[in-house]
């Protein structure tokens, strides 16, 4: 015989939750409706100056290589990371394959401890599980990977973020090796496509930092524009190549107009 809870012990069971509900609150008060690049050349472009906290962000790799695969999932980890970076926040994963390396992903500030995986036996499984995640409003950041998300699916999930007050990402993966997933109709705020592009050469022997083509080829009220950028590093922070900071609004003025 299972044995109800007593009145007395309910209040003890939700503080907790509360109490993480207070700080999600709080933080997100603290850094305002939008989570920054810290890059001017970026946030100067984007519509509300940084990734919406309570919308739908879709993010695709600019190949179906492994090394842009790569690179767009490290770009969304990063993104995570720097919603959940205050201690004791959580990133739900969900994904249809497990193929993460988390080595990988703490390299760009998603530690293991910070991060909940749930595995659907398809993309349908992943998107509903993905949309009671955001509506629990409990969480930092949510992560989805499909190969295949209508129209009806993303509306759904921006519904479902703006009632949980949780942003999500969609990384939409490759069915078509020769067709972009981003390509169809969505209710998405923004849609990135990230590919790697060649490293600057260091001046002695070494392996320098990751460099990513980095494309907002849609979004809400704004213009598209394209970037190649330093990776991710330790936090989860992009960076201007260290030669051209210095010309800056420049590049992203012209890599805008030949979006």
């Amino acid at each position: 015989m299972i044995c109800p809870a007593s009145t007395s012990d309910r209040p003890r069971a939700t503080t907790p939750l509360a109490a993480l509900l207070a700080e999600l609150t709080q933080a997100r008060a603290a850094r305002g409706p939008a989570l920054p690049f810290g890059i001017d050349a970026i946030d100067q472009r984007l519509a509300d100056r940084g990734l919406d906290g309570s919308a739908l962000h879709e993010i695709a790799a600019a190949s179906a290589s492994l090394s842009d695969d790569a690179a767009a999932t490290l770009f969304a980890a990063g993104i995570a990371a720097r919603f959940a970076a205050q201690p004791g926040f959580t990133v739900f994963w969900a994904l249809t394959k497990f193929d993460l390396y988390a080595p990988g992903l703490e390299q760009v500030g998603l530690r293991p401890e910070q991060v909940l995986y749930a595995q659907g036996t398809s993309d349908s499984a992943v998107l509903a599980m993905t949309e009671d995640a955001l509506r629990d409003g409990s969480l930092a950041c949510v992560i989805a990977e499909v190969k295949s998300a209508d129209q009806t699916a993303t509306r759904r999930l921006q519904l479902a973020a703006s009632d949980g007050n949780t942003p999500v990402l969609l990384y939409r993966r490759h069915r078509v090796r020769d067709r972009c997933p981003l390509s169809g109709l969505s209710s998405a705020m923004t849609r990135w496509r990230i590919g790697c592009v060649p490293s600057a050469r260091l001046p002695h022997p070494g392996v320098g930092r990751a460099r990513w083509s980095v494309e907002l080829i849609r979004q809400r009220n704004g213009n598209p524009f394209s970037l190649e950028l330093d990776a991710c590093d330790d936090q989860g922070r992009l960076a201007l190549p260290a030669a051209a900071s210095h010309r800056a609004p420049a590049a992203a003025g012209a890599a805008s107009q030949a979006a």
